[in-house]
Formats: structure tokens, sequence, C-alpha cells
């Protein structure tokens, strides 16, 4: 999974993203940064080249995207870490940052308690999180292609999970039951360019948990052609483009 989302996926859905919070990081001019869910290191490679003088401690709960990101992006301290229980000392950050990683946490307010802890006052949080699926291009055609493969037994997997934590009144109220306070929400809307809608359709069935949904069905090989067939004649042959929103969040520890 973690060679099928760093070849697939990370060059169109996440290096813009990650451009982009690594800008408004480097503005904030931290000494010490802990990335959660740092995934095979897009968000890491930025943030180091746009503030070259802070440490980065990078960590991720899966192992092997654990070792995937430290052989990349050697400049960063790689930590396997569970974002709800952080195994850092209080105070050891003046910056923690997560680039599309807050909707996988099974307790938010948890995992952002653990944040709150090891931020040292006034510590910022810095993340991002997908806007609804029909914001995103790319998303919003794979689901349509799997639906009409699938007729009511597509998985739900993108609109329930990396699409489904959407409303920043419910961010901000999260992250206030962890004593953190929402500073902004910057709705971003980006460009992705992949080589070809086949590119993304696989990454999308290779390098994500629909996978998982599929592998045990027999007509698993069929339905991937067809999935596939379906999204290019959605976005068209060759290099496509497509729109893609998320929502840029800041917050700070709140005393």
């Amino acid at each position: 999974m973690p060679e099928a989302y760093e070849r697939h996926l990370v060059p169109v859905f996440f290096r813009p993203f990650a451009a982009d919070l690594a800008a408004r990081a480097a503005a904030l001019r931290p000494r010490r940064v802990l990335e959660l869910a740092a995934g095979t290191g897009a968000l890491t490679s930025a943030l180091l080249t746009a503030a070259p003088t802070a440490s980065v401690v990078a960590s991720d709960l899966n192992e092997a995207m654990v070792a995937a990101g430290s052989a990349r992006e050697p400049r960063a301290d790689w930590r396997q870490a569970d974002a709800q229980e952080l195994p850092f000392e209080d105070g050891d950050f003046d910056l923690v940052v997560c680039q599309f990683g807050v909707m996988f946490f099974p307790d938010r307010p948890a995992a952002y308690a653990e944040v709150r802890r090891v931020l040292a006052p006034p510590g910022r949080f810095l993340f991002n999180s997908w806007g609804p699926l029909a914001t995103h291009g790319f998303g919003s055609a794979f689901q349509a292609a799997l639906e009409e493969t699938m007729p009511g037994r597509a998985p739900a997997f993108l609109e329930d999970v990396p699409h489904g934590y959407t409303n920043p009144a419910l961010v901000a109220s999260d992250l206030a039951a962890a004593g953190l306070t929402l500073d902004s929400a910057d709705e971003v809307t980006l460009d992705g360019v992949a080589v070809s809608a086949a590119s993304v359709a696989t990454g999308f069935l290779t390098g994500t948990p629909v996978s998982a949904a599929l592998e045990a069905r027999e007509d698993a090989q069929s339905i991937r052609a067809s999935v596939t067939q379906k999204m290019t004649d959605r976005l068209g042959a060759g290099s496509v483009t497509a729109a893609m929103t998320a929502t840029v969040y800041t917050a700070h520890r709140r005393e």
C-alpha cells in the first residue's frame, strides 16, 4: 500500500497541499516540529525545505509508512506513534502539524489533547482536512465510477473517512474539548495534475483501504478494470487535471 500510495496519490493529491501547509508553518518560525500521520513524507520534505533551521520529528501509526518515509526523507527523525498516545514529553514542541490525518483519528478530542500536552505555550497546531467529496474532482469521479460498477455495494470509505470531517464548527468543538482554541479555518482549492485517470484509479484501488474491500471478491479484477475505464471516461485520456478543496486550520494551546 505505501508504494502505490506514494506513486499514484502523493504527487497528485498531497504535494500541492504540502507546499501550502509548509509555507504556513514556516511563517510561524518554528524551532521544533512534530508531524502527525506523516505517511511517506510529502509534507515532511516540504517542511524541511521551507523551514530549514527547524528540527522535524515525523510520526505515523503505520510501521510500513514510517519505513517508507524514513527512506525517502532521512533528514527528519522518524517515529512510529499513535496520535492518541504520543511518546513525547510535555511541551516538547512549539508546532504540531498534520496533513490530511485528523480524519483518521478514532477519538479526535483525545488526539487533540495529546497535541496540547506536547506543545509548549503558546504552541500552535496547524492541520488540514478534505472538504466534501463533491469538491474533490478525482475522488468524486472515482466514487461515481465505483458506484456505477457496484450499485448498492460500493465501499463508502472515501465519503465516510477522508471526506467525513468537513464541518469547521465540529472541528472547533473537538479542539475546544481538548484545550485548544481555533484561530482560523481557511478554505483552499488547488489543482491536482495526474499522468492519467488510470493512474489515480490505481492509487485509490491499491493504495487505500478500498483495496481490502475488493481483494476477497472473485470479481475484483473485473471491478478494477471497470472502475478504471469509467474514471477515464469521466476525466479524459492522457494527463488530467482536477480541482481539490480542503480546509486549513490553525489553533493554539489554551492556558
